[in-house]
């Protein structure tokens, strides 16, 4: 039987980056050929960051067309937006009654948020919110859960969710997922300051290469990439770490190995790799920016794609839901 595998990334920013592309949907789109791949932009996780209304519409069409642009195919795999999917919340109430405080309190990125903020800008969604995402993995029998390492904790509380469930509901209320953390995934690491991963929240926009970005932002913030003082190309993750995450880059762009690159660039400086290396870049995103425009400018027919993908998860949804309410004692409504 074909395995489930689900993710989804939060329309957080107006556009995607490099990061995303290489350490998740180009993953998300391999996926299609061996799993029942189903994909969301996770738009109710983002309201915890309490964004503008404008915005997050915006944000969330962007999001859809980028996986969309990358190769997420609607006809190989069900893509939807998680706030057209209501058992997402029905779901997460459930699972928090299943949920200790103390367990919740744990969560690393609630800790780690709820210090840079404090005590005043902090809502109880950002609490709950591993729950939330617990739920839109339970949904969907989910046997398989590409993320990063940085996630693997909230994985951890899904599983044990699912086996808790198990446990006083009996087997088969909920599978239990399997965390998918594919080591050959380059990591890519901010311009600015390669001592830290790229992301929608770096402390510089010089420091991320968006998919949206034009040709000339991408060639700009490369050729402005920190390096070091030496003068030699060479990969070397502790010394070099600038350097080495453009060799990364280029690597994981091309797919030929960082030694190989490494030798074409003997007695050559920084300028040239990183000249040679925006080409790269841009060779790469230029047709995925292209294609998300397209979808941008057609929202009738974006929305379309999604409202169908919303249908499909939602069949699949309710399933799962009737089964755990009938488990845990909610009375079935019976229409007249």
């Amino acid at each position: 039987m074909t395995q489930r595998v689900f993710s989804g990334m939060q329309p957080t920013s107006d556009s995607l980056h490099l990061g995303n592309f290489l350490g998740a949907l180009t993953q998300w789109v391999a996926l299609q050929d061996t799993h029942h791949a189903i994909y969301s932009v996770v738009d109710l996780h983002a309201l915890t960051v309490s964004p503008d209304r404008d915005v997050l519409v915006r944000r969330t069409r962007a999001t859809a067309a980028q996986y969309l642009a990358a190769g997420v195919d609607p006809d190989r795999s069900i893509l939807f937006v998680q706030s057209h999917v209501p058992q997402h919340t029905e779901l997460t109430w459930i699972l928090s009654t299943f949920t200790g405080m103390g367990e919740a309190s744990r969560m690393t990125q609630f800790k780690d948020k709820s210090t840079k903020v404090g005590e005043s800008g902090t809502n109880v969604g950002l609490f709950t919110y591993p729950i939330l995402q617990a739920a839109d993995i339970l949904l969907y029998d989910t046997n398989v859960v590409p993320v990063g390492e940085d996630q693997r904790q909230h994985l951890e509380l899904s599983r044990d969710l699912a086996q808790r469930l198990n446990s006083r509901l009996g087997e088969g209320t909920a599978v239990v997922p399997e965390v998918h953390i594919v080591k050959e995934v380059a990591k890519i690491f901010d311009l600015q300051d390669p001592t830290a991963k790229m992301s929608k929240s770096s402390s510089s926009p010089n420091g991320v290469i968006d998919i949206l970005d034009d040709p000339k932002a991408i060639t700009k913030r490369i050729k402005s990439a920190v390096t070091d003082t030496d003068t030699v190309i060479r990969f070397d993750r502790e010394h070099k770490p600038g350097v080495s995450n453009l060799l990364t880059i280029y690597s994981a762009l091309t797919g030929r190995p960082v030694d190989d690159i490494v030798a074409d660039y003997e007695g050559k400086m920084y300028g040239h790799l990183k000249v040679d290396l925006a080409d790269v870049v841009v060779a790469a995103l230029t047709p995925v920016r292209e294609a998300a425009l397209e979808w941008i400018e057609s929202p009738e027919r974006l929305d379309s794609v999604l409202a169908q993908g919303a249908e499909k998860a939602s069949a699949i949804a309710q399933a799962t839901l009737e089964r755990i309410y009938e488990r845990v004692g909610l009375l079935p409504l019976k229409h007249r």
